[in-house]
């Protein structure tokens, strides 16, 4: 959540998120600066957003997949191409664990509708995952999606941390009519967007389900490297083509990344395919 609450009061997300902007250490921050965080301007209304990141919260709330979703989608964070048509829309955050500490490495996977409320189901157009830096931001280039029977205006994203469960989750636009009629809308994944010289700018931060110690540094905990019985192994920098085993069976590489614990190839269709 960006805003204040409706009490006036600032979140210790808001005062991180603005701190990790400033490029300031996230601690520094929690001795008391409010001012860094973002207030609502005149005649704006602060939306009911996902769970503010305090300590113990409940992370993001998941939603329904649908009947789109396609591994192995492109390393991007831009969905635009030649000749795209649509309103432009950036997609901005950070993706916090239940200690309101950013988690870099995050794999997000995105998916949308056209401008005519169409997927493209044998292509990629409007799919892409993308990576959270080590400040635990991301940033999606894209447009606002158009609409079809049934649903509001929404964007698709699996969110998945190294060694995690999916978070897979819908993101939505404030004030569109069907927001009261569509069954699986949900105000707590309202993104917080405003008009940008006719473009669009968003901004959403995740909270995953990723128990966290309080610390000194937004830098996850390192985890083990050691993969036995394979060829696969965290920290390698692969290409694309390289092949590995891991748990008996052999894998291609689709994406050029280094590795981490977590991504071990059954876990990241969008990096490795079965050879």
């Amino acid at each position: 959540m960006d805003h204040e609450t409706s009490t006036g009061h600032v979140t210790r997300k808001t005062v991180l998120r603005a701190a990790l902007a400033a490029g300031m250490a996230a601690p520094a921050v929690l001795m008391g600066v409010p001012a860094l965080a973002r207030t609502l301007t005149a005649g704006e209304t602060a939306p009911a957003l996902t769970p503010e990141c305090d300590d113990g919260d409940d992370p993001t709330p998941p939603q329904t997949e649908g009947p789109y979703f396609k591994p192995n989608s492109p390393l991007r964070n831009s969905l635009l191409e030649a000749g795209t048509t649509g309103v432009r829309l950036t997609v901005s955050g950070y993706v916090f664990g239940l200690a309101c500490r950013p988690i870099s490495g995050v794999l997000l996977d995105f998916w949308q509708a056209d401008v005519n409320g169409a997927y493209d189901n044998t292509g990629f157009r409007f799919r892409g995952h993308q990576f959270t830096d080590a400040a635990g931001a991301f940033k999606l280039t894209t447009i606002v999606p158009g609409l079809y029977p049934g649903r509001t205006r929404h964007l698709h994203v699996k969110v998945h941390a190294p060694g995690r469960p999916v978070l897979t989750t819908q993101l939505y636009f404030p004030g569109e009519p069907r927001n009261n009629t569509d069954t699986i809308f949900d105000p707590r994944l309202l993104m917080t967007v405003r008009d940008a010289g006719g473009a669009r700018e968003a901004a959403f931060d995740f909270v995953l389900n990723v128990p966290q110690d309080p610390g000194p540094t937004p830098t996850p905990t390192p985890t083990p490297t050691g993969v036995p019985g394979g060829t696969w192994a965290a920290g390698t920098g692969y290409r694309a083509g390289d092949s590995v085993t891991y748990g008996g069976l052999g894998y291609v590489c689709l994406q050029a990344h280094t590795a981490q614990a977590g991504w071990e190839p059954p876990n990241v269709p969008a990096l490795w395919r079965t050879a």
